[in-house]
């Protein structure tokens, strides 16, 4: 039993007639997505059967049958991990599916909340999480660093060939800004990455593998980046 389409808060999780248990009840919101995303995809239960095999975690048709029909008892977190890939989706999504349960109960003895509110509870993209979650943050922020020095480098590339091939002195003074400007923000993200590396590694923790193209600049860099501060990150 899901709650499907209802307004946060409109039940209070003490009238306990009213209130499916939390464990079934996350159970039959992660049944009842895997059935509508299967039937979407035009899927019988063989069909998703076949895939999970192909992933190579096997979940036989009669227990994706029980499980959407409620008749399972349990749910592995392996199994949500392997029917969210066979079905294309962030398993995530199965149990908090965002524009098709409106609320949930995240966690028993508690009222209910927006899926998304919950989903963005599960995935720590908070603020309020707590100075214990500085690590996801770093890392979070490490991958935005890198995606941004790899832009930046590519808009520096692609203004340097126009520059190189302008086909008059306005056209390549032009350019020549973007290129200038280009440089300036992958200078700064490569800064940025520096310094988050440095924090990663002040917690005893190996800082994530880098892109091969930006490698060697940031491993290589004789300076020594300030990590008192982290308002940037």
């Amino acid at each position: 039993m899901t709650q499907r389409r209802s307004d946060p808060g409109s039940k209070k999780v003490d009238d306990e007639d009213d209130v499916p248990e939390w464990v079934d009840q996350v159970m039959a919101t992660v049944a009842a997505e895997v059935r509508r995303r299967r039937k979407e995809l035009g899927w019988s239960a063989q069909d998703l059967a076949d895939k999970c095999e192909e992933i190579g975690h096997p979940i036989p048709r009669n227990v994706i049958a029980n499980m959407e029909s409620g008749r399972r008892s349990n749910l592995p977190l392996v199994d949500v991990i392997v029917l969210a890939e066979a079905l294309s989706t962030p398993p995530i999504c199965l149990v908090y599916p965002v524009g098709y349960v409106d609320d949930v109960q995240r966690l028993p003895l508690q009222h209910p909340t927006t899926s998304l509110d919950a989903l963005r509870r599960f995935t720590g993209e908070e603020t309020d999480l707590g100075m214990d979650d500085d690590m996801l943050r770093y890392f979070r922020a490490h991958h935005a660093a890198e995606e941004r020095l790899r832009k930046a480098r590519r808009d520096e590339d692609h203004a340097r060939y126009h520059a190189e091939t302008a086909p008059n002195a306005d056209r390549k003074a032009e350019a020549l800004r973007s290129q200038a400007r280009a440089a300036e923000t992958a200078d700064d993200a490569a800064s940025s990455l520096r310094r988050i590396r440095a924090f990663i590694r002040e917690e005893g923790v190996a800082p994530p593998s880098l892109w091969p193209d930006v490698a060697t600049a940031i491993d290589s860099s004789g300076n020594d980046p300030e990590t008192t501060e982290e308002n940037d990150l």
